[in-house]
């Protein structure tokens, strides 16, 4: 992990958004965990929508690899090593097979792939321009140790770093999604390699504040997309493509900083809300495009009180829609860094007033998120 810290920036202030997991994946993709905090089989409904939803809208090609699992497109909980029998592939590290939006059409389906594919898919020359790459439970130190998922990393990282195709103007995201334990701040490793990084800026490091949801918005800037209108929008960019968009983050103190819990949802164990989080399709967010529209036209224009019959909230237990026309205010959850309500318009105002949506980077990413013991590594592995 040193050796790849001195090939890149490391990101010394970057934070998981919650414990355990299967949450973190969820988020980096989604935006919210949706109240998760458990490692279950979990599915979002379909018109809950995805980092692939902003990058269809400019055709951006888009993919997962995910070592270990049996074949494309597979939806299992896990996939045994055939040999011994240990945990292998993991439902629960798999982002994108969590969203019914992802998983219900066969195309995109097909676009979440093994390591078999990976390497076909660089000696053909046609990896897509946004990646999410997770190892397996042995390689990404889950069930191993951060060692062995140090040189796991850099046995995968070092030739793709060499590679002339595969270093075009790319930057790999290597992270972890987790602390081990509950009860401290939940930082986590995060390094940035690639030829995207100028050679003045190898072996440094970056103290901006950032977190799983910095991956979305990063992406938002850099392609100049549209938001989800959740947790993406007033998320720090990476300095790299804010500089180079005319961005500007947000200083966060984080003294009292915790991430370590999910708030009550949809999705949760501990304190089961049946009603979505709806998004704020009000929200200018970090690109300053605005939210994607066919979310607005899914969940309406926000106004703080939201009706059944037009939101369409899903209830998880049954897993039917939510019929009727009663009137519901919508509990927000609140950042516990800055005290703003994810969900609120003011904070995308004030992030559409720092954005300017000049120049693109174009930067190609690729996410690496290891899910070692105590953290998972995100960006060009799997989280």
């Amino acid at each position: 992990m040193q050796w790849l810290a001195s090939q890149g920036i490391t990101l010394s202030n970057y934070w998981a958004v919650t414990h355990p997991s299967e949450p973190n994946y969820c988020a980096v993709v989604g935006g919210d965990n949706f109240g998760m905090d458990n490692d279950d089989f979990n599915s979002i409904p379909a018109n809950v929508s995805t980092v692939v939803d902003l990058l269809d809208t400019k055709g951006i090609s888009w993919g997962e690899y995910q070592e270990a699992a049996p074949y494309a497109g597979f939806q299992g909980f896990n996939y045994s090593n055939q040999v011994n029998f240990a945990n292998d592939y993991v439902r629960k590290h798999n982002p994108l097979t969590l969203y019914d939006s992802v998983t219900s059409n066969a195309t995109r389906l097909s676009l979440i792939k093994n390591f078999t594919s990976f390497d076909s898919d660089l000696a053909a020359k046609t990896l897509p321009q946004w990646s999410f790459i997770t190892p397996n439970m042995t390689d990404d130190g889950h069930d191993t140790t951060i060692t062995f998922a140090a040189n796991w990393a850099r046995t995968f990282l070092e030739p793709l770093l060499n590679n002339t195709y595969f270093m075009n103007n790319t930057l790999i995201i290597l992270t972890f999604d987790e602390v081990e334990t509950y009860t401290i701040g939940n930082k986590v490793l995060a390094i940035l390699l690639g030829d995207a990084i100028p050679s003045s800026l190898k072996n440094t490091t970056d103290n901006t504040f950032y977190n799983h949801y910095s991956m979305l918005s990063t992406v938002e800037v850099n392609w100049d997309l549209p938001s989800l209108g959740r947790w993406d929008c007033g998320a720090n960019v990476l300095e790299i493509v804010a500089n180079k968009t005319n961005y500007d983050n947000y200083v966060v103190d984080t003294s009292n900083l915790f991430f370590n819990s999910s708030y009550p949802g949809p999705l949760s164990d501990a304190e089961y809300v049946p009603v979505w989080p709806i998004p704020d399709t009000n929200a200018k967010c970090a690109s300053g495009q605005g939210v994607l529209g066919s979310i607005v036209s899914t969940w309406g224009k926000s106004d703080g009180t939201y009706n059944y019959s037009n939101v369409y909230p899903y209830d998880n237990a049954s897993g039917n829609d939510v019929g009727g026309s009663a009137s519901l205010e919508t509990p927000t959850p609140t950042n516990s860094a800055s005290g703003t309500p994810t969900g609120s318009s003011t904070a995308g105002a004030a992030s559409a007033t720092k954005s300017s949506a000049a120049s693109l980077n174009g930067v190609n990413f690729a996410a690496v998120m290891g899910a070692v013991s105590w953290a998972a590594i995100y960006s060009a592995f799997g989280m």
